[in-house]
């Protein structure tokens, strides 16, 4: 427990959450760890700021100013203090500016959105608040070849995918359904039963075959890179190996997302994280 309690301080100074993101990046060198925490400062700024809005236009007003101060950070000519910060990193990692325009595309899906009609659809989605997030981190990481970059893309809708099937309760909560309205009609789950979270055969199967969709992601990720590659991106591989975790766990519970939110325990991300960063550490034999 000594252990885990030195990860939390560390990962408070890092990012202020307790999020699966953070533990992720927590055993990165000082530079990359806040080259990382502008970039994510930076977006949770623009959320939080968006999320605050009542009134859609309102919102949209408010995302054109940060798309402002996205452009203003690359001339190096940031006025907020997040635009700042960022401005730093992108000179340093060379962070490409569309990966981060795309996240801000991903903040507006959501403000003009709350349903989508066919998985290509949501691929879109997952692609602008996941995938994107996912090539900024490697940017950052220092691996920006072809191959890596498609790697960042298939891990991000995994784990997006993941939290959506996490999070089918919260977002019924706020009128919002991520799952494929094609699937939905396919499997015969009505947008009433699943808004008042009422368990059906017909929702487990969706579940099920979602959960599929996010299982072959998770292994067209891998199947990008070979095993020394990905032993480099001890980050990235610690990101995705929670969220796998994640999904086991949503699975093991038969997908009953209407009660307890599923978590992965903390201790559990601090033995993924450290293993991973250990077998960067350990030259392959």
């Amino acid at each position: 427990m000594v252990v885990v309690d030195a990860l939390r301080t560390k990962l408070k100074k890092l990012i202020p959450t307790q999020s699966n993101f953070a533990f992720a990046f927590l055993l990165l060198p000082k530079a990359r760890r806040e080259g990382l925490k502008a970039a994510y400062g930076f977006c949770r700024a623009v959320d939080d700021a968006v999320d605050e809005v009542k009134e859609r236009d309102e919102g949209l007003r408010i995302l054109a100013e940060w798309r402002e101060q996205l452009r203003l950070a690359y001339e190096g000519e940031a006025t907020t203090e997040e635009g700042k910060e960022l401005a730093v990193a992108v000179r340093r990692f060379q962070i490409e500016q569309k990966d981060l325009a795309d996240i801000l595309t991903g903040v507006e899906m959501d403000l003009v959105h709350t349903r989508y009609e066919t998985f290509a659809d949501l691929y879109r989605y997952c692609y602008h608040v996941a995938s994107a997030v996912g090539l900024v981190a490697l940017s950052i990481f220092g691996h920006t070849g072809a191959q890596q970059r498609i790697y960042g893309e298939k891990l991000g809708i995994a784990l997006q995918l993941t939290n959506i099937l996490r999070d089918v309760k919260e977002d019924a909560g706020r009128g919002r359904i991520y799952l494929p309205m094609e699937d939905m009609k396919r499997f015969s789950v009505r947008e009433e039963d699943l808004l008042a979270g009422k368990y059906t055969d017909a929702f487990f199967d969706l579940m099920a075959f979602e959960a599929g969709r996010a299982h072959r992601y998770y292994e067209e990720a891998r199947a990008c890179l070979s095993p020394s590659q990905r032993r480099r991106l001890a980050s990235a591989e610690t990101m995705g190996d929670i969220y796998f975790e994640l999904l086991r766990g949503i699975e093991a519970r038969g997908f009953k997302v209407f009660e307890e939110r599923v978590a992965v325990r903390t201790a559990d991300k601090v033995r993924i994280a450290l293993r991973n960063f250990l077998l960067q550490a350990v030259p392959a034999l």
